[in-house]
């Protein structure tokens, strides 16, 4: 019987086929033969208890569009996996998305990355459970906890916790009026946490992609390299990709998370290391695959598929 897939996805319209990695899923699913359907969170449903997905069966993946059919409603325990492949921010419509998927678990269905990992573990905060790898941080909404902390190590990275692609990062050497002000808004006055991490000057060499699969890093990384003044590595920041063997450093802190994520039923996953030190655990939706293909010829997700 051939295998049928559901991409729970953003909107299809917003992604590029030529670099995005749950497009690049599709089109390697569909070249193996299996059916491909996607459909975006809205279209996630419960009629007579049942969960179902409004959505449109893939015909084509082509480098500039994707194909696809007229939607149809189809239970989701119908798929032989289902993949959660939405961006963040991870807000109350994506966690209601999750429930639902939680329950077409109950149902019978296949879905990866599990929805409970994805609701228990913040990409910021999962890095700290691996205390022993991570550069020193602080996860707190109070401003003067931020300025103790700047002044402790001179120059600091901050982030909000629910934030991708580079968005809403600040470098600060010391906390002035004008970043007490950026300060403010990034914790909402005070009553959001954030995160902030002591600068490694290590990102200038790369901020590296590893991705993680069925519990074994990948032998390929990706390393982000920031352009020009700017200290972001981020593509979507507009960092330069390049791609590298594994050290052995990375392989280490990779072997040793891809142990604990193949217990949660995180079996895709994107760990970012800069330096020796890891900043970020990704199991929403990981990305650079299609880059690390295009420049080293070897499949990430050739592998992924097969170790289905």
């Amino acid at each position: 019987m051939t295998k049928k897939l559901l991409f729970i996805t953003d909107s299809m319209k917003g992604l590029k086929p030529e670099k995005d990695t749950s497009i690049f899923m599709m089109e390697e699913s569909i070249s193996i033969g299996y059916k491909v359907f996607q459909c975006e969170m809205k279209d996630l449903f419960i009629e007579g208890g049942i969960v179902h997905a409004n959505c449109r069966s893939i015909i084509e993946v082509g480098e500039h569009q994707v194909e696809g059919i007229a939607k149809e409603s189809l239970q989701v325990s119908e798929f032989t996996y289902s993949f959660m492949r939405k961006d963040p921010p991870v807000d109350s419509d994506y966690i209601n998305a999750l429930h639902l998927l939680g329950l077409a678990e109950k149902q019978g269905a296949t879905v990866f990355n599990k929805p409970n990992s994805i609701k228990e573990f913040n990409e910021k905060i999962f890095a700290i459970h691996f205390k022993e790898f991570i550069p020193k941080t602080l996860v707190t909404s109070n401003i003067n906890k931020i300025k103790e902390f700047q002044e402790k190590h001179q120059t600091i990275v901050v982030k909000p916790l629910d934030g991708m692609g580079g968005a809403s990062i600040y470098k600060f050497d010391n906390i002035d009026e004008d970043n007490i002000n950026i300060l403010l808004e990034m914790t909402t006055d005070e009553a959001t946490q954030i995160i902030a991490q002591e600068f490694l000057p290590e990102i200038y060499d790369g901020d590296f992609r590893i991705l993680i699969i069925h519990g074994k890093p990948f032998r390929k990384t990706l390393a982000r390299i920031p352009q020009g003044e700017s200290f972001k590595g981020n593509l979507a920041a507009g960092g330069k990709g390049v791609v590298k063997d594994i050290t052995a450093v990375q392989l280490k802190v990779a072997e040793t998370i891809g142990k604990y994520l193949i217990t949660k039923g995180v079996n895709f996953a994107g760990i970012d290391m800069i330096g020796s030190h890891l900043t970020e655990i990704n199991i929403t939706s990981p990305t650079c695959a299609r880059e690390i293909f295009d420049q080293s010829g070897e499949n990430p997700i050739t592998e992924y598929l097969k170790g289905l």
